[in-house]
């Protein structure tokens, strides 16, 4: 439920996660569900449809959501209230055409959203509104499902209302899938909602993507490159539709939605003019700027603390946990100083049932009030039976921290458990919080944290996994070593290297890696480019490095020597030893992009 004035609480769709994401009703064929001949000056139906718009009388304030209810749409919510606007929420077919505007963040798989719609009798409402060419907003999936098809455990249909199909990154062609993070896009047309742009970054994070082509050229009004130009936004009279994500972009994204909902308004502040030119890599705070690290105090209060490899206690009398500060407070001040990200990862998550977990979640609703770049919570994600018997589903688990705020989640001890089992018996149960989770909201909604230890040899044949020669030799002058993986905290190592994790979760449904590393946890010695560079190289998906920064240099070193995607740092930006636009001009005077 929504507390503020003028927002409705979402409608009881079907929950998503009870369709299948191969939906046979939406595979093969030639027909989408709408194919109608649209032209912004004569409309051409290609089918007489049953539901017709009644004159809408919908206040100047009001914008229509349609939230069918999967994913994080509390941001887009929370920056549609911060620009002046209230909501009303799609309950019927009728909603949809009585809207004044209406905007579609699509969030998930593709199938499972066009089974929503159909089951619903959104979908044919939907084509007909855009048919009419009234306000439309698609958002990321809300963009793709206007295409006839995608490749998404498919063929699965879509509105087909652009010519296309949605279809995979290829990832032969050198780029990391999925994509995420912060992109320059290229304009090809006037769109008036991308006005206020400029040469900036703005958020990405998908898989699948549509190509621009002679069919569908009239439609595009920018591209983005990443390994090929895909269509990064369309704009066809009052439609517009954008493969990014404006709630996650910062003041930018902030413009685009506000050129929406309000074509005629002025920014008060403009926006300075940027330099973007490609994928910038992500300085994350406890993801670039991590909240990550959030526990419970003695006295039972969240906070923000940071240890050395992972004791968190202070070294007196008291031996209390080390407390850095308020979670919220923390989040919001990051955002301000330029946070590419912000993890929550609560270390302490392992011991209490998770939906029980109610200081996080609201940790997570408040800051997305006021923080508009992307957020990933992490601790205790699993399935559970609790004490009365009940079971809970990891996706009914994850679902609750999509719900109050989360953009990724983070799986750290169960993932471990899920590759121990695959790599034992060769087979996907499907069964595994990993699996369902990136099965319904789509692999790039899924961080694997990986927390190994680094263990020397004498010998790579001394074990059966896989190592690695080192730079810096162990005590004993061993010239090797492999990182074993733990759970817990890191209190308790497994029969598996974090090369063999890597590649295990990638194909389980991993979208993107956090890797930390025990033995460089707080010692502000630089990342260890040993074990990054392993990695990073082993699989396709990104990899955030993480552990052991404490300078600029040592982010420019790991994107230097390494394949990672992003870096996280936690401890020099909570106690402010280090400030973070310190590290991005730093990283622009070694000529690596980074979003400013």
């Amino acid at each position: 439920m929504e507390a503020a004035a003028g927002i409705t609480s979402a409608p009881q769709f079907p929950k998503a996660s009870s369709y299948s994401s191969s939906s046979s009703a939406y595979s093969g064929g030639s027909h989408s569900l709408c194919s109608l001949q649209f032209n912004p000056l004569k409309l051409k139906h290609s089918r007489t449809l049953a539901i017709r718009a009644s004159v809408s009388t919908a206040d100047d304030s009001v914008v229509t959501l349609l939230d069918y209810g999967a994913g994080n749409v509390r941001s887009l919510r929370n920056a549609i209230r911060f620009l002046g606007f209230n909501i009303k929420d799609v309950q019927t077919p009728e909603d949809i055409l009585n809207a004044k505007r209406l905007i579609f963040p699509g969030v998930g798989a593709f199938a499972p959203a066009m089974d929503v719609l159909n089951k619903t009798g959104m979908g044919e409402a939907l084509c007909s509104y855009i048919e009419q060419d009234r306000p439309f907003l698609g958002i990321c999936l809300g963009l793709q499902l206007l295409f006839e098809s995608s490749e998404e455990n498919g063929p699965v249909k879509g509105l087909g209302l652009i010519p296309g199909i949605v279809g995979r990154f290829d990832s032969s062609n050198g780029v990391r899938v999925p994509h995420i993070g912060w992109n320059a896009i290229q304009i090809t047309r006037e769109s008036q909602i991308l006005d206020d742009i400029g040469r900036r970054h703005v958020y990405f994070v998908h898989s699948y993507r549509a190509m621009p082509f002679d069919d569908n050229t009239e439609w595009v009004s920018s591209t983005c490159n990443y390994g090929d130009n895909f269509i990064a936004s369309i704009r066809r009279g009052n439609v517009h539709a954008v493969q990014f994500h404006p709630e996650k972009s910062g003041d930018v994204g902030l413009s685009v939605l506000r050129r929406f909902l309000n074509p005629k308004s002025e920014m008060t502040k403009k926006l300075a003019q940027g330099k973007a030119s490609k994928l910038a890599k992500r300085h994350l705070e406890v993801q670039g700027h991590c909240l990550s690290d959030v526990r419970t105090n003695d006295k039972g209060d969240l906070v923000v603390t940071k240890g050395d490899q992972y004791d968190v206690r202070e070294h007196t009398k008291e031996n209390e946990v080390r407390n850095l500060g308020k979670p919220v407070d923390l989040a919001g001040q990051y955002y301000k100083d330029g946070a590419d990200e912000v993890s929550f990862l609560n270390i302490t998550g392992f011991r209490d049932f998770p939906l029980g977990d109610l200081p996080m979640l609201q940790v997570l609703r408040h800051a997305s009030e006021n923080v508009f770049v992307p957020l990933t919570v992490g601790g205790g994600i699993r399935d559970f039976t609790d004490a009365n018997g009940r079971y809970y589903s990891s996706l009914e688990v994850a679902a609750e921290y999509f719900r109050s705020g989360a953009d990724k989640i983070s799986i750290g001890s169960d993932a471990v458990y899920a590759a121990e089992e695959y790599l034992k018996t060769k087979v996907k149960s499907g069964k595994s919080s990993l699996e369902q989770i990136s099965r319904v909201y789509g692999n790039q909604a899924v961080v694997v944290s990986i927390d190994p230890r680094r263990v020397y040899l004498k010998d790579p044949k001394d074990v059966e996994f896989k190592s690695t020669r080192v730079t810096n030799p162990g005590p004993n002058g061993d010239q090797y070593a492999w990182y074993q993986c733990t759970v817990n905290g890191g209190r308790e190592g497994r029969p598996i290297g974090a090369y063999e994790l890597a590649k295990a979760v990638e194909e389980l449904g991993a979208g993107e890696i956090l890797l930390n590393c025990i033995d460089c946890d707080g010692q502000g010695k630089g990342f260890d480019i040993d074990l990054v560079k392993l990695i990073s190289d082993a699989v396709s998906i990104p990899v955030i490095a993480s552990s052991g920064a404490g300078a600029v240099e040592h982010f420019s070193e790991v994107f230097s020597k390494t394949n990672a995607s992003a870096a996280l740092a936690a401890g020099i930006f909570h106690r402010k030893e280090v400030p973070i636009q310190s590290v991005k001009e730093h990283l622009l005077q070694e000529g690596i992009e980074v979003r400013m």
